[in-house]
């Protein structure tokens, strides 16, 4: 049996080398930490193979065992950027130990679920790996970007078939079982350019694009006001403005992005329809506005007697000797792209969340090692392991 000591010591090492590998989105490249994890899971025993879609964003799955039930654990390996640098009181790119915390970008958003993650695989392995079904273990980049070419990609080429997915997040240890969708929009108003001088020789995208937004807020922040569930919240945020060339010139053109967060009763579908149906009733002339969806994924209410949860249940318990506790999420995990699915899915792991995006981001290191202490058991609960020794 591996001592607290050991685990930490292995934990904190490979949370070290996660951190020092820079994967800051823009652009969120991964092939050298994608290196990095394939050679710690091919080293262990796992059949691994690297998935990309798109250059220099690739993915790791990592297997062992074969058949049902397919457990699937995930974590996303991408950042945010790490901002102005002279807020940070260590470099962001190294590990930095103190007040039984690790410091550094991406520390507790999700690098420390990573390598929990890592540990737990190895773990898996040294017990010869799953008595029953398979493990399976993904780490994917483009989370950041709410893009598809990270686990929206796996699951959209077949490289996993989850019947269980446990997503690492930041949720200090506690598990997020439902969870809101998204939708990102784009409106474009278009006009006629002219000198500042005459603006009446010309057409104001900028002014018709006011008077658009004007209509969104007001329609949109009365429907929503009474569109709650438990603590979710549906939601709207205009998030970019963009549109001119110059103070002196008339605007010939206007761009606004949107984006909804989505109780689970409301589709993706839907709440395009309802936006444009509200740009419709503006009375634009319709050549002079266009709308399209960015991208978007339904959200999902999870099981509380499901079989991930119940074997969450019972690890919390018996490495906390505390009951587990429920979250919600601000955001939106990778676990989206399988809502429709009909699959379980849960979000669990060390950090907090608002630790993450920040500067300073740390995670404490007993978390992490509680984490990593928790996801065995449920491995044992759900699959097995070969040898229990």
């Amino acid at each position: 049996m591996n001592s607290s000591s050991n685990i930490d010591r292995r934990i904190i090492g490979i949370l070290s080398d996660l951190i020092a590998i820079p994967t800051a989105y823009p652009p969120g490249n991964s092939t050298e930490i994608s290196r990095y994890i394939a050679n710690i899971l091919e080293t262990a025993g796992y059949k691994v193979v690297i998935h990309t879609r798109k250059e220099g964003l690739d993915n790791v799955v990592a297997r062992m065992g074969t058949g049902s039930p397919s457990l699937v654990f995930n974590t996303h390996i991408d950042t945010v950027g790490a901002g102005d640098a002279t807020l940070w009181k260590h470099p962001p790119f190294e590990a930095h130990i103190s007040d039984g915390k690790v410091f550094g970008l991406g520390a507790a958003n999700c690098k420390s679920s990573g390598a929990a993650q890592l540990w737990l695989a190895e773990e898996i392995a040294r017990h010869g790996g799953p008595a029953k079904g398979e493990v399976v273990f993904t780490f994917v980049t483009d989370e950041e970007s709410l893009d598809e070419n990270g686990m929206a990609y796996l699951r959209e080429s077949g490289a996993v078939k989850p019947d269980l997915l446990l997503l690492g997040a930041p949720t200090d240890n506690a598990l997020i079982v439902s969870e809101r969708g998204v939708l990102w929009t784009e409106i474009e108003t278009f006009g006629r350019p002219a000198h500042a001088g005459a603006p009446e020789d010309g057409d104001n995208a900028i002014s018709r694009m006011m008077r658009v937004c004007s209509a969104i807020e007001r329609e949109m922040n009365s429907r929503l006001t009474g569109r709650v569930e438990g603590v979710m919240r549906s939601t709207m945020n205009l998030g970019l403005f963009q549109g001119g060339v110059n103070t002196n010139v008339v605007p010939s053109r206007c761009l606004v992005q949107i984006d909804r967060r989505l109780l689970p009763g409301e589709t993706v579908d839907q709440a395009f329809e309802e936006l444009r149906g509200i740009v419709t009733r503006t009375g634009e002339p319709e050549e002079m506005v266009s709308m399209r969806k960015i991208r978007g994924t339904n959200g999902f209410i999870g099981d509380d007697d499901g079989s991930l949860v119940q074997a969450l249940r019972q690890a919390v318990q018996a490495h906390t000797g505390s009951p587990a506790s429920f979250t919600s999420a601000i955001g939106v995990s990778d676990g989206r792209y399988f809502s429709d699915d009909g699959i379980e899915i849960v979000n669990f792991g060390p950090g907090i969340g608002t630790e993450g995006h920040a500067s300073n981001e740390s995670v404490e290191i007993d978390k992490v090692t509680e984490s990593a202490l928790i996801l065995k058991g449920v491995v044992a609960d759900i699959l097995g392991l070969a040898n229990d020794g």
